[in-house]
């Protein structure tokens, strides 16, 4: 008796993730998801240099001023609750003064540019189609800071508007990285501050847009991020307490399921020991100074070195 619906999926032929793969993962919160597995496991990674994006146009954007060169100025940033904020930037970039906040920004887009044209794999996960524009200026922004509210105007993208972002993304990318294999996918968080039937009409937007550019030919994939949480974890007891945010169960069971898409299987065994290792590193022991303990930090010190030995950019 089968208690679960599951999403068929079938593993990539081509261009599949190991560990000399480079990997750039832009978007919303679901992808930091991700970004953390592959960081866990010592892959090549850096996740949201900008910190958290949530639609299609602040992802865009991202991507055109970091393969232009832009220099963040003054200009870009403004003073509000004691803080330096930039509109185009998640507030983990924010700070205390105007000086740091433009050194974060700079070195962030420079980061970004270095990992798009050096990556093999861009993930991009798109969280909602609603947008807001600062009134004064009609500018879309990536993030309000707590601005008052009747400082926006709010809208929901079209489904041709994000398409038409999505393929400016894609053109972006392949004018400095024309091998690059980009992933999209869809956040399963829901924003429900937009409201329940408003979410549901953003996703759709994104799944509709998504679909019209995905073509696998082109080195373009979409991985069903959204549709495994919705349809084979039907439960609340796969989300956090806030009711809206995927467990850790639900992480660690979409992770696998990426892995059987994407991951070579020549990973699985180096791994098995990064996981060891990783485990070892936060072992708290009853007896630090027994022998037993002591083997064990060797055999763990042994098994750093033979994975730093054969992957010079792993670091514990």
């Amino acid at each position: 008796m089968k208690l679960q619906t599951e999403i068929p999926l079938k593993p990539q032929q081509h261009n599949l993730i190991d560990y000399n793969s480079r990997l750039i993962l832009l978007g919303s919160c679901f992808v930091e998801n991700i970004g953390e597995k592959l960081g866990y496991y010592k892959f090549q990674n850096t996740l949201n240099p900008f910190g958290i994006l949530f639609h299609p146009l602040a992802i865009e954007s991202l991507l055109l001023n970091a393969i232009n060169d832009k220099e963040y100025t003054k200009e870009d940033v403004f003073f509000h609750n004691e803080q330096w904020h930039c509109y185009a930037a998640h507030s983990k970039l924010s700070a205390a003064s105007k000086e740091e906040l433009l050194q974060n920004l700079n070195l962030a887009i420079q980061q970004t540019k270095q990992a798009l044209e050096a990556s093999s794999h861009i993930v991009i996960t798109l969280g909602t189609a609603w947008i807001y524009r600062l009134i004064e200026s009609d500018d879309v922004v990536a993030n309000c800071h707590k601005v008052p509210q009747k400082k926006f105007s709010k809208e929901l993208l079209s489904v041709d508007a994000i398409a038409e972002s999505l393929l400016a993304m894609v053109a972006l990318i392949k004018s400095v990285n024309s091998k690059v294999s980009v992933i999209f996918t869809v956040s399963p968080v829901r924003h429900l501050k937009d409201g329940f039937v408003e979410n549901t009409q953003s996703k759709a937007h994104l799944i509709s847009a998504v679909h019209e550019v995905v073509e696998p030919r082109q080195q373009t994939h979409y991985f069903p991020s959204y549709e495994i949480v919705m349809d084979e974890l039907r439960d609340y007891r796969f989300y956090a307490e806030d009711m809206v945010h995927p467990n850790s169960t639900a992480i660690n069971y979409v992770w696998e399921r990426f892995k059987k898409v994407w991951l070579n299987v020549s990973t699985e065994p180096t791994m098995k020991i990064v996981d060891t290792v990783q485990k070892g590193i936060l072992h708290r022991p009853f007896n630090p100074n027994s022998e037993a303990h002591q083997a064990f930090l060797k055999s763990l010190t042994e098994k750093q070195e033979q994975l730093v030995a054969q992957y010079p950019f792993m670091e514990f």
